[in-house]
């Protein structure tokens, strides 16, 4: 069945779901969990690296589940191949093994499960891909030399990873820091000085609470009450400037604005 045969009840496309494990029954629990899931449906299942290269491009699936350790080409071997693709499946690594995490930045992997996998964390991760407008994230990424920067943020669901590319911004509220990205908002607990001093060139110190992603940047407004505001591109919030970074933030507009 094509992707254009796959329709949810109320007539929405549905997306299509790929798993891969060595282990039969894993994969019988990986696709309980999707069946009960609406808007998604499994279009095929593959034992190995070498048969999920083979499924993926026969089915061109959606997303794609994928194990890790496998026989022959193993999971994330599969996975650096599948990354060199044009139109790549969205990664979501489903595995028993939380070490192999710093290596699923080279993949770019959406999201990074532990098993086994709980529906909630399969439903939210899922429901993260989902939500990303893969035109949209395209054209952000652009035809410039793009580095594949990803941070890697532990939570309760297990490791996730964010492309850099793709934060809005990052907002501190008492210990913890929530980051706003194109697939919605995770909470972590870095610090905005760590994420400032890590990634310069990525995100911009506009408040003491605040560190937005540069590629969002539209402009700077001031408010009839004389406060100043980031506008963000293509997106309805407006973020406080202090007084303080006002000078820095007018500075980096300059230097970085057509115009």
């Amino acid at each position: 069945m094509s992707k254009s045969d796959a329709m949810t009840a109320n007539g929405n496309q549905s997306l299509n779901i790929l798993i891969a494990d060595d282990e039969p029954l894993a994969r019988d629990r990986l696709r309980r969990l999707v069946d009960a899931l609406p808007g998604y449906r499994i279009c095929g299942e593959a034992a190995d690296g070498d048969s999920t290269l083979q499924q993926v491009a026969e089915l061109e699936p959606d997303i794609l589940l994928l194990d890790i350790r496998m026989p022959g080409m193993d999971g994330m071997e599969a996975a650096a191949r599948l990354s060199q693709l044009e139109h790549p499946p969205a990664l979501i690594f489903c595995t028993a093994y939380d070490h192999y995490a710093i290596q699923a930045f080279d993949v770019q992997a959406a999201a990074y499960l532990l098993k086994p996998v709980r529906k909630e964390a399969l439903a939210e991760a899922l429901e993260r891909v989902g939500r990303v407008n893969r035109v949209q994230h395209q054209q952000l990424a652009g035809s410039t030399n793009r580095r594949n920067d990803q941070l890697a943020v532990r939570t309760h669901r297990g490791t996730e990873l964010i492309d850099l590319a793709d934060i809005l911004y990052c907002e501190a509220d008492q210990k913890y820091v929530t980051i706003h990205h194109l697939g919605g908002e995770t909470v972590s607990d870095y610090t905005l000085k760590e994420l400032e001093a890590s990634y310069p060139d990525q995100l911009l110190r506009v408040h003491r609470n605040t560190l937005v992603g540069v590629r969002f940047v539209k402009a700077l407004e001031r408010t009839a009450e004389g406060q100043n505001r980031i506008i963000l591109r293509d997106r309805p919030e407006r973020l406080a400037v202090s007084r303080r970074h006002a000078t820095d933030v007018r500075q980096w507009l300059q230097e970085h604005q057509p115009g």
